[in-house]
């Protein structure tokens, strides 16, 4: 029995970046010869065990055909007369295709050295056209990778064309095609993966949402960079700059679907794209199975980021304190601040905007802070229940958003007064 390291640990080593998991090979063995060991075995489509001591993952070398359509659709060898070398040839690019012996020798068989110093993402053999997942995983490794600034190669392009092209993609599972589009989010550069499906027409395939934003104009005044798409885009970057969370991403990359809807003939305005679009986030969260979580965020950010964008003195305490329950933000403080974040990614992730600062965040912020110095318990306690409390609750609240924006008012002309008298 022999081990090795493979996968993207020996990738990560040799591009010198922090390894995060560890994946074994096992040559030689049986799934028995590793269960007497102590390992446990974790699912039932591939010969897969745990380590008991480190929790790695120990995997007889195997080798792939394919027998049928979807991801069961394989017939596994994993005998111990597969070789190490039959093991890697299965998997989809050449700087996976590495490992390591125990003591550090390097077994290349398929130059994936070579293609990492060239930062290039290159197919190993034809049967990367098996499965359809991989055109999802070497345009996420495209944005994993950005730093280094690695590319496709011709002829693994144009095969990611092809399968494209024949309709492989829709052999996909949802849950498949989440995974892969929530570990893309969270890469450096998640705007790569988007691009490098588009470039291949995977983005109109699996997501025709977003590639119909793509070519939609906006507000010069408001969006130099013109294209909706490419604003898109830019917001999710500017989530990833922020190292938000994956909700917070997710919200980014779908706020504006609803620009889609758009009619040409009132381009480059875009009126009542927030409502529009939560009918496209929900769908698509429903046909990727999203968590409820994440999808909660995102439905919430496309319908009020448009109300968030507009906070300031002209907003009258009524339409602040609609704006503040409808995002549940007197309940749900954590989250409306993570639709906060989410509205100064979308302020941000346009072109020449990049370093400005978003007033707005405050501005809620401090407007959710008034409304909840209400004294409910006082108001119980002279007598009040009932319509009559919540009637009470509102008026103060309202009295409250009344205060603070004359408050905001004064700041401001005294701050004008002192600049005039400055200058």
């Amino acid at each position: 029995m022999q081990v090795y390291l493979v996968g993207g640990a020996v990738r990560d080593a040799l591009l010198d970046v922090p390894i995060k998991d560890r994946d074994w090979v096992v040559v030689g063995a049986t799934a028995q010869t590793l269960l007497d060991l102590g390992c446990k075995q974790v699912g039932g489509d591939f010969p897969v065990f745990l380590h008991p001591e480190t929790g790695e993952e120990y995997a007889l070398a195997r080798t792939e055909r394919k027998a049928g359509r979807g991801y069961h659709g394989f017939t596994v060898d994993a005998s111990p007369e597969v070789t190490l070398e039959e093991d890697l040839l299965r998997r989809d690019l050449t700087i996976n295709a590495m490992a390591a012996s125990r003591s550090g020798d390097l077994i290349d068989p398929y130059d994936g050295k070579t293609d990492l110093k060239n930062r290039i993402l290159r197919h190993v053999s034809p049967a990367f056209s098996e499965d359809p997942l991989r055109v999802l995983r070497v345009a996420r490794f495209v944005a994993q990778l950005a730093r280094f600034q690695f590319y496709i190669a011709s002829d693994t392009l144009a095969l990611m064309r092809q399968m494209v092209a024949a309709g492989d993609l829709a052999d996909l599972v949802p849950e498949r095609v989440w995974l892969e589009v929530s570990k893309a989010l969270m890469c450096e550069k998640p705007s790569a993966f988007f691009y490098s499906l588009r470039d291949v027409g995977a983005l109109d395939a699996l997501f025709p949402e977003l590639e119909c934003l793509f070519s939609v104009p906006q507000s010069p005044v408001h969006h130099p960079e013109g294209d909706a798409g490419v604003h898109t885009l830019m917001v999710v970057d500017a989530a990833a700059q922020a190292q938000a969370d994956l909700d917070e991403r997710f919200a980014a990359l779908v706020h504006d679907l609803g620009k889609g809807l758009t009619e040409p003939n009132l381009w480059p305005k875009h009126p009542g794209h927030e409502q529009a679009g939560l009918p496209i986030v929900q769908a698509w969260c429903q046909r990727f199975k999203v968590p409820k979580s994440t999808q909660q965020l995102a439905m919430r950010v496309t319908q009020w980021h448009g109300w968030i964008h507009r906070g300031g003195l002209e907003m009258t305490p009524q339409d602040m304190l609609k704006v503040l329950r409808g995002c549940d933000a007197l309940r749900q403080r954590g989250r409306f601040e993570a639709l906060l974040r989410v509205c100064r990614y979308d302020h941000l992730g346009r072109l020449g905007f990049e370093n400005q600062p978003y007033e707005q965040e405050a501005f809620w912020l401090s407007a959710l802070e008034a409304c909840q110095d209400v004294d409910a318990q006082a108001l119980a306690e002279s007598g009040l229940s009932g319509d009559k409390m919540a009637q009470a609750i509102e008026q103060l609240r309202l009295a409250k958003l009344d205060n603070f924006k004359t408050r905001l008012i004064t700041l401001k002309t005294s701050m004008q007064g002192a600049l005039a008298d400055e200058s």
